[in-house]
């Protein structure tokens, strides 16, 4: 059986390592002509660092990236709310890691062209629409460097191609564009010194008004006993003053960006320090870690509203081009690596590949759908902003702004997210299919 995935992201990247173990011959189609380690930091719950261990990536991981330790929330002021362990010390049997997207996807990338060729994927390739019968699915490839359309049989295709989706568009073509809540991020790495545990992925503020996210990522900065600090700066552009009109950008405040969200674009140091000024913590110097970067990235934080459907004959999604979600609870590329593992298993296990791939959503899109849900909700969110708001000032202790209920609800929207599962992760069986 021969499966098609357009697009070499993380999801289909896993995608064709878990369909090559199992058997399946597989062919990556991306249209980037070069693929780079391009991005800043993102975060693998112990769940993908499961399946990306059982495909033999484990000692890779361990090297690039840094066993997250604890998660800690901070008022604007550096004051201590809420913090909780994550990864082994909360009882999972893997790691949380905390990576650069691009040096992962590099991992991945190299592991599907040792392992399944050269020839395994064609970049500068670009995907332009498919046809359907009974039995296979034919695929029209552009060849941007020569111009050549070709037309590549396959028995089951899969789109693995983001945001934007090309084979997500042929399916919902009068689909509208990405829904954005209102909230920029800019986004850039910095090197600096470790700072509490030297694992620790803090959050200060709300993103009701202002929210910065910062946590090292690179293990070879930590062996050197230095600290790559990958942050996300959030701004709710309706309350810094831009509802009624565009932002900056071009976008509507709230409702759908007037421009492509591109997670590549470069952002403006002037445009984001502003917001700021002033975060001066005991542990972290904002606004210094801000113009230490040497590029900043901007975007709208967006998603689209969730699928009822995901599967057609023998085409399916994957990844973001099924279900994109809010940059909550560390969720984006690990929900995309399960979606990988559960569709070369399903397929595996399969009399035929439509059955497999009905399988697929089953198992996949309502979990998924659910978590898009939850991060749109932002639960945890609500609690910060009440403590800015009975403590504008900030605090000596946290126990005389909010009550323990209030506190443990933080814990109970991380639950709803990404942490509900220690044991079912620890003790369900593989996924892994060997051919």
């Amino acid at each position: 059986m021969r499966v098609l995935i357009v697009g070499a992201g993380i999801g289909g990247l896993t995608a064709a390592l878990s369909l090559h173990e199992a058997g399946f011959e597989v062919l990556v189609a991306e249209a980037a002509a070069r693929l780079r380690p391009l991005g800043v930091g993102i975060n693998l719950l112990p769940h993908a660092v499961r399946e990306l261990t059982e495909l033999g990536l484990g000692e890779e991981l361990a090297d690039l990236g840094v066993p997250t330790a604890e998660m800690v929330h901070f008022d604007r002021f550096g004051g201590r709310i809420w913090g909780e362990p994550r990864g082994l010390a909360l009882g999972y049997s893997w790691p949380q890691y905390s990576i650069h997207r691009g040096e992962l996807q590099m991992a991945l990338l190299e592991a599907v062209l040792a392992r399944l060729g050269e020839k395994s994927v064609r970049t500068g390739t670009v995907f332009e629409g498919f046809e359907q019968d009974g039995t296979r699915v034919r695929a029209r490839l552009l060849d941007r460097a020569s111009g050549t359309v070709e037309t590549v049989p396959a028995d089951v295709l899969v789109g693995a191609d983001g945001l934007h989706s090309a084979v997500r568009a042929q399916l919902y073509p009068d689909e509208p564009a990405p829904l954005w809540n209102g909230i920029r991020m800019w986004r850039g790495l910095t090197e600096g010194e470790p700072f509490l545990t030297g694992r620790t992925m803090a959050v200060a503020g709300t993103n009701t008004a202002a929210k910065v996210v910062v946590y090292p990522i690179s293990g070879r900065a930590e062996r050197d006993g230095r600290a790559l600090l990958n942050w996300v700066a959030e701004v709710n552009m309706v309350r810094a003053g831009h509802s009624g009109g565009p932002s900056p950008n071009g976008e509507a405040a709230g409702g759908r960006p007037g421009g492509t969200a591109d997670w590549n674009r470069t952002g403006r140091l002037d445009d984001v320090l502003p917001h700021f000024a002033g975060w001066t913590f005991g542990w972290l110097d904002v606004p210094a870690l801000l113009r230490g970067t040497a590029q900043i990235l901007e975007y709208p934080m967006v998603d689209r509203d969730p699928l009822g459907r995901w599967t057609f004959g023998r085409v399916t999604l994957l990844g973001d081009a099924a279900h994109p979600m809010y940059p909550i609870g560390s969720n984006g590329g690990s929900q995309a690596v399960l979606d990988a593992r559960v569709l070369a298993h399903e397929l595996a296990s399969a009399a035929d590949p439509a059955a497999g791939l009905l399988g697929y959503e089953r198992e996949r899109r309502e979990a998924a759908n659910a978590v898009v849900l939850a991060c749109r909700d932002m639960p945890a969110d609500r609690v910060l902003h009440m403590v800015s708001e009975r403590a504008p000032q900030g605090f000596s202790c946290i126990e005389d702004v909010l009550t323990p209920e209030e506190l443990t609800a933080i814990n109970g929207a991380y639950q709803r997210t990404s942490f509900s599962d220690v044991e079912a992760l620890n003790t369900r069986p593989s996924y892994t299919v060997t051919s």
